[in-house]
């Protein structure tokens, strides 16, 4: 998720509203960039209808569905390894497969799926819908966007699942992660993942818990090769900035079972 600033007048400690005030000047703001499908789509249309939809929705909503209790407790710390800021990297099944290496990622705002992965799993490119928005990383490198697709993928803890249609944007870039799990699904899917605990915890459709936990190993594994490709973490923006074109280098560490 990337930061965008904008210009505003100088606040003091007197000119903050509430009264609470700043040791030093204020010269700008800090808003964040999204994009993908969480904002309804790439054009100005799309987002317009977007938000009209969340506000009757809104009014309608019951979320019976999420009406379940998630709860972290020191007994889902027991089989945790000490760990360094590990992320949280789940399995899920898809396409009658099962693929490893699935970052849970809250500040993205898209489901990505990487082209090596598509390939591993054997899909169509029929399947494949075009996408009109791009795809850039923080240090200007430009992401090729293969479409995108919708595929059901589930999440299971072995006794209990939970069925969701996501749509993935596909890229062709270099990572050690099969599929980003962004905000879209997390929101959708009612989940809670939890670093301390390298857990995910969702509801399903039945009222149960179902609770995902982290191969830590892979985790590590997989950050570990994300600091030696020295790639830029992804954002979405319908206004490119200016760049070079560059070579992009072949996805490695792409595992599916």
């Amino acid at each position: 998720m990337g930061l965008l600033a904008r210009k505003t007048g100088y606040r003091g400690c007197g000119g903050v509203r509430g009264g609470q005030g700043h040791e030093v000047p204020v010269h700008g703001e800090i808003h964040t960039i999204t994009g993908g499908f969480s904002g309804g789509g790439c054009t100005v249309s799309q987002r317009r209808r977007y938000a009209r939809a969340v506000m009757l929705v809104q009014a309608q909503r019951t979320d019976d569905a999420f009406d379940v209790d998630l709860v972290f407790t020191k007994a889902d710390l027991q089989d945790v390894v000490p760990h360094d800021n590990d992320p949280v990297v789940i399995l899920v099944v898809t396409t009658g497969r099962k693929v490893h290496r699935v970052l849970v990622d809250q500040g993205s705002s898209t489901d990505v799926m990487f082209w090596t992965t598509f390939n591993k799993l054997q899909l169509s490119p029929n399947m494949l819908r075009p996408y009109g928005g791009c795809l850039y990383g923080f240090a200007g490198n430009q992401v090729e966007v293969h479409r995108h697709l919708e595929l059901r993928t589930t999440f299971t803890d072995g006794t209990a699942s939970h069925t969701e249609s996501i749509r993935y944007l596909v890229v062709n870039a270099s990572s050690a992660y099969n599929m980003l799990l962004g905000r879209p699904t997390l929101n959708r899917l009612g989940a809670v993942p939890l670093m301390r605990h390298m857990k995910m915890k969702l509801p399903d459709l039945a009222g149960k818990v179902i609770t995902i936990k982290s191969d830590w190993k892979e985790a590590k594994r997989c950050y570990e090769n994300n600091l030696k490709t020295k790639r830029g973490v992804f954002m979405v923006t319908t206004r490119p900035p200016y760049i070079k074109e560059v070579p992009q280098p072949e996805v490695s560490c792409i595992e599916t079972a």
